[in-house]
C-alpha cells in the first residue's frame, strides 16, 4: 500500500481545510497516512515557510515531495516568485496557496518550469476541489524515477574526442541558443546552502538545473547525448558535454553511459531514458530535440508526467509509435514543452523553423 505524510504548519485556515481535504480524498483512495514519515513514505506534503524555506529530508529517491507555500497575494510573476521555493525546498512539484480577496488561486509549479493553477471561491469551500487535485498529483507521485546512471571507462579511444555526430550536436545546440530556445540554467548555488547542494547530489546526482536536450543516433540503439546541468549552446567535452548512451540496465534501472578513462563525467539528463526508448523502437529516427516550447496542432500527453519517469518515457514514446511518421513526430508534452524526432538534426531545424512558440501553454 502506498503511504503519505504531512509535515509542516498551515499559517492559513484555508490552508488548514485544502491539507484536511487532500489527506482524506488519498486516504479514499487508498492511501495510507502516517503521521510520523517513515524512510519509505511514497508521497509527502511539506508546508514551507516563506521567510526560511527548509526541505524535506526524504530518505529516498522513492518519496514525491510537494512543498506547499502561503502567500497574501496573487503574484505578477508567478514562476519567477514561486519557482525559487521549489528548489530552495528540494521539491518535486510546489502548491503555490495564494490568498486573494474573493478567491484563492492554486498555482502548481514542477522542475520542469511547467505552471498551471486551480480557482478556489474563499467563500465558497466546495470539497469537489480535491478530486481534482488528486487527479493532477496522484499519477506524479506514483510515477517510477529512472535517474541513475552506470558510468563504464571502455569509449573506444578514436571517440575520446567526439565524431561528426557530436560536433553536429555542437552545432544544433548553438541554434537553439540563436532561436532562444535554452533557457539558461538555474542558478542553485544561488538559493541553495551547500548542506542541501550536498543532499541533492546525493539523492540525484544533480550538479545543475538546465532545461531542453538533445541526441543523435551514433550506430544502432547507441547514441550521443547532452549531458545534464551544462550550457548546450557551448559544448565541446566528450564526458563532460557529451555523453555516449549505450543502453539501459533494466533490473537496476539505470542508464548505461561509456566515457573515456580517467574523466569525471556528467552526468546523463533524465530524458534519456525516453531517448533510448524512441531510438530502440524506431531505427528510422536518428536524432531527437527536447525544448520548452510550444507548436500548434499537435499530439499532446494527457499528464504533465515528470521527466526522467518511466511513465513519461513510455507515454511519449507510445505517442512517437502511433504518429503518421515516427521518424518525424512532433510530441507535446503537458506544461512541459515538446519532444521531435528526425531524420536528422538538420531534417529537424527544417521542420520547425517558424512554427514554434517560445511559450508553452498550460493547462
Amino acid at each position: 500500500m502506498s503511504t503519505f505524510t504531512c509535515t509542516g504548519q498551515p499559517a492559513n485556515p484555508f490552508s488548514e481545510w485544502i491539507i484536511d481535504g487532500i489527506s482524506a480524498i488519498f486516504r479514499k483512495k487508498g492511501y495510507e497516512y502516517n503521521a510520523i514519515p517513515k524512510d519509505d513514505t511514497k508521497l509527502a506534503f511539506h508546508f514551507v515557510d516563506r521567510d526560511s524555506p527548509r526541505p524535506y529530508r526524504r530518505k529516498s529517491q522513492a518519496t514525491f515531495v510537494v512543498s506547499i507555500v502561503e502567500s497574501d497575494h496573487l503574484p505578477r510573476e508567478i514562476h519567477k516568485e514561486a519557482y525559487p521555493y521549489l528548489v530552495r525546498s528540494l521539491a518535486n512539484h510546489l502548491m503555490y496557496v495564494c490568498y486573494g480577496k474573493d478567491k484563492t488561486q492554486l498555482y502548481f509549479l514542477t522542475p520542469e518550469q511547467g505552471n498551471y493553477s486551480i480557482t478556489i471561491d474563499t467563500n465558497d469551500k466546495d470539497d469537489k476541489i480535491f478530486q481534482k487535485i488528486y487527479e493532477r498529483l496522484e499519477p506524479l507521485a506514483s510515477s517510477q524515477l529512472v535517474i541513475d546512471n552506470h558510468f563504464y571507462e571502455d569509449l573506444p579511444e578514436h571517440l575520446w574526442n567526439g565524431d561528426a555526430i557530436t560536433r553536429s550536436l555542437s552545432n544544433a545546440g548553438r541554434k537553439l541558443d540563436q532561436l532562444n530556445l535554452l533557457p539558461a540554467p538555474f542558478p542553485l548555488e544561488d538559493v541553495l546552502s551547500d548542506r542541501d547542494i550536498r543532499h541533492l547530489k546525493k539523492l540525484y546526482g544533480i550538479g545543475g538545473l538546465s532545461y531542453g536536450n538533445l541526441s543523435a543516433r551514433q550506430e544502432g540503439t547507441r547514441f550521443w547525448m547532452s549531458a545534464s546541468g551544462i550550457d548546450k549552446s557551448n559544448m565541446t567535452t566528450v564526458g563532460q558535454d557529451f555523453l555516449y548512451m549505450t543502453g539501459f540496465d533494466e533490473e537496476k534501472k539505470a542508464m548505461k553511459v561509456s566515457v573515456p578513462p580517467h574523466i569525471k563525467p556528467k552526468r546523463a539528463s533524465v530524458d534519456a531514458i525516453e531517448h533510448w526508448m524512441i531510438y530502440k523502437e524506431h531505427p528510422q529516427v536518428g536524432a531527437i530535440i527536447h525544448i520548452h516550447a510550444w507548436m500548434n496542432g499537435i499530439t499532446a500527453t494527457e499528464i504533465n508526467y515528470p521527466c526522467g519517469t518511466v511513465e513519461l518515457a513510455t507515454t511519449v514514446a507510445n505517442l512517437v509509435k502511433n504518429s503518421p511518421d515516427p521518424s518525424r513526430a512532433v510530441i507535446g508534452l503537458k506544461n512541459h514543452g515538446l519532444t521531435i524526432t528526425g531524420l536528422s538534426l538538420d531534417d529537424i531545424f527544417e521542420r520547425i523553423e517558424g512554427k514554434i512558440i517560445p511559450q508553452v501553454p498550460m493547462q
